[in-house]
Formats: structure tokens, C-alpha cells, sequence
């Protein structure tokens, strides 16, 4: 209770971990909540809670909690999918898809990720899973990074094409990218482009300074 009153004036770390995937790993008390860092960014809660909250919020609530199966592309220590699971009480299949075993970890032993009962973790690899999966999701969110680089996959034909086959019909991927550089925004321009009229596409710049955030439904 000390060390998460006084964040309200300075960071207090208590746990660091490092990570052949990520590096750096730290639980940190920030005003008052634990959120986890990796090296030089927000990994997990905190500004990057309120990132997807808000993308979230503009596909809707209500919406929501009607769909059946959820795809989360990157856990981390699974703020996310806290807010499924508490502040929307969606009551679907939660698949979390996690290449870093140090990152789940943490999630189970600080954040209670594992009681979350609709919640089934696979550590697997972003790009290797979609290959796999069988299944059709009806809202895929898409938070992948590496400290502060995006993955280039993540932009390229084959797996956009993917992502977007085992989308259902009327289903929404909502995709958290960041912003460091001219050459992110020509990415995501590009990025932009790969989507017909069989999609409907919203880009919300300025998330959090240095995000963008994207809402894609199909509609055919």
C-alpha cells in the first residue's frame, strides 16, 4: 500500500525481468497502478489500457458483448483482455496470443491474468498462429511490438489477407500501431490502401501522442 501511494510521486519499480523476446521486463506502481514497461515503452496498462479502451469504446460496448469469439494478437500482461473480461463483461472465447513466456508470467503472478476463466493463452507466434487456426474470430485485435518497433509482417499482403479471412463477416479488427517517424506514417498510409469496399476503415490519429489506432469492419 506504501509503494502504490507513493507513485502518485514517483515510479516504484518492484519487479524486473529480463526476456530473450523482450528484453527488459518491469512491473512498476505508476499513480497508483501497476503496469508493466518494457525497455523504452508502455507494454501493458497505463496509457496503452486507455489506447485500446478507446478503441474499444468507439466499436461499442453493447456490440461487443454480442460477439462470440475474440483474437487477441499480443498480450502482454493482458490489459486488454482485462477490459473484456471486466469493464465490458464479455462472456465469449478469449484466445490471447503471446510469443514471450516472461511476459505471460508476469501477467499470471501481478496482474491475475490466469483467472480470467473465458481465457485461453497460447504462447505461439503472431504470424505462425493465423497459419494455424481453424477457427473465425468476430473482433481481432492486432497490439504487437517489439519495445518500439512493429514488426514488418504486420504490414505486409500475406498476413493482412489472413487476418482479414479469419475475420467473421460484420467483425472488426482493431489495430494499435505507433508513430515515431516519417516513415511510420507512409507505412500506415500504405497500410491504409490494402482495404477494399468490403471494408469500412476509421483511423484515429493522436491516440496517446505517438499511436494510431485503427477500426476495420467487414462487410462482405
Amino acid at each position: 500500500m506504501l509503494k502504490r501511494l507513493l507513485s502518485f510521486f514517483v515510479p516504484i519499480n518492484i519487479y524486473k525481468k529480463n526476456s530473450a523476446i523482450s528484453n527488459k521486463l518491469e512491473v512498476t506502481y505508476n499513480n497508483g497502478q501497476l503496469i508493466l514497461d518494457s525497455k523504452n515503452t508502455n507494454y501493458s496498462y497505463g496509457s496503452l489500457q486507455r489506447i485500446l479502451r478507446k478503441g474499444l469504446n468507439y466499436i461499442g460496448y453493447e456490440r461487443i458483448r454480442g460477439f462470440e469469439n475474440v483474437l487477441v494478437l499480443g498480450v502482454a500482461a493482458g490489459s486488454v483482455i482485462k477490459t473484456l473480461a471486466e469493464e465490458i463483461q464479455f462472456k465469449g472465447k478469449i484466445t490471447g496470443v503471446e510469443i514471450d513466456p516472461a511476459a505471460i508470467e508476469i501477467a499470471n503472478t501481478y496482474f491475475d491474468l490466469n483467472k480470467i476463466k473465458n481465457l485461453e493463452i497460447v504462447i505461439d507466434d503472431a504470424f505462425e498462429f493465423v497459419l494455424k487456426t481453424k477457427e473465425k474470430y468476430d473482433l481481432i485485435i492486432i497490439d504487437i511490438f517489439q519495445d518500439t518497433k512493429m514488426p514488418n509482417f504486420l504490414f505486409e499482403d500475406f498476413f493482412i489477407n489472413r487476418v482479414n479471412y479469419l475475420l467473421n463477416v460484420n467483425g472488426f479488427i482493431l489495430f494499435n500501431t505507433m508513430t515515431l517517424t516519417e516513415k511510420d506514417f507512409e507505412r500506415n498510409k500504405n497500410y491504409k490502401s490494402r482495404f477494399d469496399n468490403n471494408y469500412s476503415l476509421r483511423m484515429y490519429p493522436k491516440v496517446e501522442v505517438h499511436n494510431e489506432l485503427y477500426t476495420i469492419k467487414k462487410l462482405a
